[in-house]
This record gives C-alpha cells, sequence and structure tokens, in this order.
C-alpha cells in the first residue's frame, strides 16, 4: 500500500541530520561506475583492432561493423532503458547492466569469429545503452541543484577514466606480449585477455547498485513517501521534507510517460526533446570517438610504431581526465551553456586544421597520408587540443544537460529517446570511419569540423542555461 506524507504549507520541518556531501557524493560515484563501464567497453576495442584484423582476416567494413556492433546495442539499450528505470527502479537497472556488461566481456574474450565477436560486443552495447540513460537520471534525481553540475558531470569523468583504465591496460598486454595478437597468459592471444579485464569492474558495478539508495523521484512515483523521505534527508538535510511535497507535485499530477508523450503541436515532438537529441547527436558527430576507437591504428598509419601510438593514445585519454576536471570545477559556476560555446569554437579550430592537415599531406605506397617532422607534431597537438576542448564541453556538459533539461514526467523517457540517438550517430560515425579514412582523412575530419562549427550556433540560439535550477523548475 502506498503511503502519502502530509506537510502543511507553512509549517516549519521537522529536524533532520546534517547533509553529508561525502555520503551524496558516494552515492553519485557508485551510480558512475555505469559511465565506467561506459567508456570502458567502448575504448578497450582500440587496442585489439590490429589483431583482429590479421587474426579474422578482416576487411574494412567487416570490422568496422565489429567495433560499432556495441553501439547497435547501446541504441537498443539506451531505447528501453527509460521504461525499465520508471517499472523496476533506477538500482535495479543498474545491476542488470552489471550483469551484461560481464557476459560481454567473458564472451568477447572466447571470441572464435569476427561475428561471433560482434554479437558478443552487442550484448555489452544494451548494458552500455541502459547505463547512458539510468545513471545521468539517477543522479540528477539524487544530486541537491547547487551540486547537480558537478555531480552529473562525473558520468563523464567515469566516462573517461574507463577510457583511460582500458586503453592503459591494452598498452600493458600488448606490450606485455611484445603484440596484441601474440600468446599471453595460459596461452590466451593478449587481445583476448583486453576483453577480460572488463569483467571485475562489471562485477563491482552491481555489487554497487545492491547498496546505493534507490531515486527518491521513483520511490514517490510508486508512493514509497517514507524511504523516498529518507533519501531526501541524506541529500538535502532539513529540506527534505517540503521538496518532498514539490517531487510529488510535479509527479502525481501526470501517468507515467511514454513515446505518445513526447509528441508536440509541431514537427512531431516536443521543442525541448528535439533539443535534447541534437545536443545528443552532435556530441558524436564531432568525431571524438574516432580518436577512441582508430587512434592506434591512425597514427600508426601516418608513420608511429604500434608501441608509440598505444602511448599516444594513452597520453590522449590522461588528457580528456585533466579537462573532465575543469568542467567539473566550473559547470556550476559559469554555467552550461558559456562552456559548449567555447568547446565548440575550439573544436572547429582544431578540427579544420586537422582536415586540413590530412587533406594536403603527401601519400605512401600504401595510400596512408605521411606527417613528418613539424607537420605531425603540428597534427598530434591538435587532435590532444581538440580533446582539452571536448573533454571540458561537450562531453561532461551534455550529460549533465541531458539529466536535468526534460521536465519530471517525461524526463526517463525523453532522456531514452536522446540517448539512442546519441548511439545512432555514434554508430554511423564509427562504422563510416575505415571507408572514409580509405577515402582520404581530409574528409573525414571535414564532415567533423562542419558539425563542430554547426553546434556553435545550435548551442547560441536553442540551449538553455539550466545552473542553479531544480529539476521540478524545467518546463
Amino acid at each position: 500500500m502506498s503511503e502519502v506524507l502530509e506537510y502543511p504549507v507553512g509549517r516549519r520541518p521537522e529536524a533532520s541530520p546534517k547533509v553529508s556531501v561525502t555520503r551524496v557524493f558516494m552515492i553519485t560515484t557508485v551510480a558512475a561506475l555505469g559511465g565506467f563501464l561506459f567508456g570502458f567497453d567502448t575504448a578497450v576495442i582500440n587496442g585489439t583492432i590490429g589483431a583482429l584484423q590479421t587474426t579474422f582476416n578482416a576487411g574494412s567494413w567487416a570490422l568496422g561493423l565489429c567495433v560499432s556492433s556495441a553501439l547497435i546495442g547501446s541504441a537498443v539499450g539506451a531505447f528501453f532503458a527509460g521504461r525499465l528505470a520508471d517499472r523496476f527502479g533506477r538500482t535495479r537497472s543498474m545491476m542488470i547492466a552489471s550483469g551484461l556488461f560481464a557476459i560481454s566481456a567473458l564472451g568477447s574474450g572466447f571470441a572464435f569469429s569476427l561475428w561471433d565477436l560482434g554479437l558478443w560486443r552487442l550484448v555489452g552495447g544494451v548494458a552500455i545503452g541502459g547505463a547512458s540513460v539510468v545513471a545521468p537520471t539517477y543522479i540528477a534525481e539524487i544530486a541537491p541543484a547547487h551540486l547537480r553540475g558537478r555531480l552529473g558531470s562525473l558520468q563523464q569523468m567515469a566516462i573517461v577514466v574507463g577510457i583511460f583504465v582500458a586503453l592503459l591496460g591494452d598498452y600493458a598486454l600488448a606490450a606485455g606480449a611484445g603484440s596484441a595478437a601474440n600468446l599471453y597468459w595460459l596461452d590466451f592471444a593478449a587481445w583476448r585477455w583486453m576483453f577480460w579485464t572488463g569483467v571485475p569492474p562489471a562485477l563491482l558495478y552491481g555489487l554497487g547498485a545492491l547498496i546505493i539508495p534507490e531515486s527518491p523521484r521513483y520511490l514517490v512515483a510508486k508512493g514509497r513517501e517514507r524511504e523516498a523521505l529518507n533519501v531526501l534527508r541524506e541529500t538535502l538535510g532539513a529540506a527534505a521534507p517540503l521538496r518532498l511535497v514539490e517531487v510529488r507535485a510535479s509527479l502525481r499530477a501526470y501517468k507515467p510517460a511514454r513515446l505518445p508523450d513526447l509528441k508536440g503541436p509541431r514537427v512531431g515532438l516536443l521543442p525541448v526533446v528535439w533539443v535534447g537529441i541534437v545536443l545528443a547527436v552532435l556530441q558524436q558527430l564531432v568525431g571524438i570517438n574516432v580518436i577512441f576507437y582508430y587512434s592506434s591504428v591512425l597514427w600508426q598509419a601516418v608513420g608511429f610504431s604500434e608501441h608509440d601510438s598505444l602511448l599516444i593514445t594513452v597520453i590522449t585519454s590522461i588528457t580528456n581526465i585533466l579537462t573532465t576536471l575543469i568542467a567539473i570545477a566550473f559547470v556550476d559556476r559559469i554555467g552550461r551553456k558559456p562552456l559548449l560555446l567555447v568547446g565548440s569554437l575550439g573544436m572547429a579550430l582544431t578540427l579544420g586544421t586537422l582536415a586540413l592537415l590530412f587533406a594536403t599531406a603527401p601519400l605512401d605506397a600504401q595510400g596512408n597520408p605521411v606527417l613528418q617532422g613539424t607537420v605531425g607534431m603540428v597534427a598530434l597537438v591538435a587532435a590532444n587540443l581538440y580533446v582539452v576542448f571536448f573533454g571540458f564541453s561537450w562531453g561532461p556538459v551534455v550529460w549533465v544537460l541531458l539529466g536535468e533539461m526534460f521536465p519530471n514526467r517525461i524526463r526517463a523517457v525523453a532522456l531514452s529517446l536522446a540517448a539512442m540517438a546519441q548511439w545512432v550517430a555514434n554508430f554511423l560515425i564509427t562504422a563510416t570511419f575505415p571507408v572514409l579514412a580509405r577515402a582520404g582523412l581530409g574528409w573525414a575530419y571535414g564532415l567533423y569540423t562542419t558539425a563542430a562549427v554547426f553546434s556553435v550556433f545550435f548551442t547560441w540560439f536553442w540551449i538553455r542555461e539550466t545552473k542553479g535550477r531544480e529539476l521540478e523548475q524545467m518546463g
């Protein structure tokens, strides 16, 4: 039976325990482990690509589809995650994702063909898509307004740390074995161990989901208001009873949202939903995942050794972590929109530089661009500066905005739709890059530059600032 707690307007709320910022931080960190696995699972393929091509004699299209198969699963997982989270709860959805992550990591390591590997990566993708929806939703719902930007940025921090750990592990295993294709521990190839290293964090994520509290907004929606009040006391202290009334008012007036509830009077969907979809898609169209999926192969193509290429990729991932710290420091101070604008301008300039360098570079006998001496160094600096501009802006801020920009009644479903669109865009970018690269890297980076330029105008005209606003005020 549901219980409704009454708090008359104007009455002083009863005393509540002092809020522990550390406690709130730990809760959101556990939720953000889904982001860690998201980053790990999408980046671990980087160090295996050369070995997979050799082991399974893969062509460009087959390899691109295998690498991007996780992204197809991610679109499916994101599409259904919102409804599952609304029905079964945020923490139970995290546990399901944890199990799928573990199964995918094990199966990928034991793969006997490229298509078999693609299937296991598809399973992992479902988990990634689910985590990409549930984690920002949960963090936005559990975090106090004045901390929500910073805590929401933990999702992106977890993603980039996951990328770093995956790439560092790839580098260490390839170095230890001499090459990712060589046999290593227990006579299994090093690339198989790269996938298996994802099992421990997947299990840790599931254990963490068992101990963190459920989202108060989900609890109120299910009529479990006493439990919701206890959770709110942990995060808001004495303001918890009044916030409970606000959450109830924002949720009880509406039935659980479904896809038809996202329809608007014009162009099919509500304007805020379209803004969320375009925001999510642009995060991928600027080509960031090309850096993390294909960078080792890319740098080898322009003259670096496998060892040096993997090392460069690790350095790039460290850069991504450091710049995400900048976002965490400033997102609640200067706001979401200014960070996006600066990031867009920086990405347009650096991507444009890369497009120009690759388009004008001489070609070797295999048709690969040759960047040597000063030109190669300029390309390396431009690529890392691009990661810097993305890392403090479109990387973390998009996840913060997607977690908070939608009204309460449609948040989970709208975020699912936006995340699904993002994964479809990610798939298209990832699957087409090998073919675009063969046609000329200048063309590929030219397309990403165009998306970055468009993101400047989109942010200026369509993004609304959400800094400091309670979720109940979003409309």
